[in-house]
């Protein structure tokens, strides 16, 4: 690891320390490897497939996966703007006795997408929450949308209260999801990317998952420079993690 030593004290400083690399199980060009493959793949690499490529273990791909999802995690610096729509959705099987909002076991996630005018995709970000209230739809407002964007929502009745921050903000009948196609299509990509390629989620893991998920979306144009700022965020979250934990 080409560790320095000071001449003093004798101390060993590692040149991984005070970064998400510290104390990893394995090389560090293994670990820049096991970043690039995360960051330009398009659906990602569940821990089983990382464990073969790399011959490690799962359960020691599965724990540098966890600091790789934190370093996506949204920097909450760049608002969505223009026309954005904001929807949630469930992730989980179906549940006896609970339809529409009454979610149970499931995991309850809002989620905003930006629309462009020729009909395709801008950014998005997405949040798991425990209801859906306006408690918990404001910190995401405040967190990802400009309270400049033309915001759509359904009439859930939730949204209500945000009209007097959000001035342009319009509740729209859903009409099954009809009205907010491509953020429904964004929603199917999510479940199907889920599914297929780690087939299920804990529930305390799942903001990871999100993060990683629109961490790629967001950088799917701008792939070049997409491992530079994985590696970038790999060195500099790490005061951001110990302090969240």
């Amino acid at each position: 690891m080409y560790s320095r030593r000071c001449t003093k004290c004798k101390y060993d400083e590692s040149p991984t320390s005070k970064t998400m690399f510290e104390r990893i199980d394995f090389d560090l060009v293994k670990a820049f490897h096991f970043l690039y493959r995360l960051s330009v793949k398009k659906k990602g690499m569940s821990s089983y497939e990382l464990a073969n490529e790399f011959t490690l273990t799962q359960k020691t791909c599965w724990k540098f996966r966890n600091k790789v999802q934190f370093a996506m995690k949204s920097s909450e610096q760049f608002l969505l703007e223009g026309n954005v729509d904001v929807d949630e959705f469930l992730v989980g099987g179906p549940e006896k006795g609970k339809r529409g909002r009454s979610h149970g076991k499931k995991k309850l996630v809002i989620i905003a997408l930006e629309r462009t005018d020729s009909g395709g995709y801008g950014r998005s970000y997405s949040r798991m929450i425990e209801r859906s209230s306006t408690k918990e739809f404001r910190p995401f407002f405040e967190a990802h949308i400009s309270k400049n964007a033309n915001i759509r929502t359904d009439k859930w009745a939730a949204y209500t209260p945000l009209t007097d921050e959000y001035l342009n903000l319009e509740q729209i009948d859903s009409a099954n999801g009809l009205n907010f196609r491509e953020l429904h299509i964004q929603i199917m990509n999510f479940k199907g990317w889920l599914r297929g390629i780690h087939h299920h989620c804990d529930e305390k893991f799942m903001q990871g998952y999100l993060d990683e998920y629109n961490f790629r979306f967001n950088r799917r144009s701008h792939l070049s420079s997409i491992f530079h700022k994985l590696t970038e965020r790999m060195v500099l979250k790490y005061r951001e993690k110990n302090s969240a934990t």
